[in-house]
C-alpha cells in the first residue's frame, strides 16, 4: 500500500476527527472509506453518461423515440399494478 500526504486545514481535521468517532471509527478509516465512496460516484456517474450518451445516439440514428407522456402513463400504470403495454417509439417530432 502507498502513502500520500495531504494537508488539512485544523477546522476540517477537526470536523472528520467529531464525525470518525460518532462513527466509530478512526479519522484515517474515515477518510479511506470517503475518497472510496467519492471515486464511487464519480465512475458512476461517468458510467451513467456514456450510457445516456450512447442511447441518444440511439435516437438520432433512428428518428424515433417514446414520448414522455406516453412512457410516463406507462410507469403509473405498471406502479399500480396495472397491466400495460410497453409504449412504441415514434418518429421524433422536430
Amino acid at each position: 500500500m502507498s502513502t500520500t500526504t495531504i494537508r488539512l486545514p485544523e477546522e476540517l481535521k477537526a470536523k472528520i476527527a467529531r464525525a470518525a468517532k460518532n462513527a466509530g471509527t478512526t479519522s484515517h478509516n474515515f477518510i479511506l472509506e470517503a475518497i472510496a465512496e467519492k471515486a464511487e460516484m464519480a465512475e458512476q456517474r461517468n458510467d451513467f453518461l456514456a450510457t445516456a450518451e450512447k442511447r441518444y445516439a440511439v435516437i438520432v440514428e433512428s428518428g424515433r423515440t417514446i414520448p414522455w407522456e406516453d412512457m410516463q402513463r406507462h410507469l403509473k400504470d405498471k406502479v399500480v399494478g396495472k397491466k400495460t403495454a410497453r409504449p412504441i417509439a415514434k418518429k421524433l417530432a422536430r
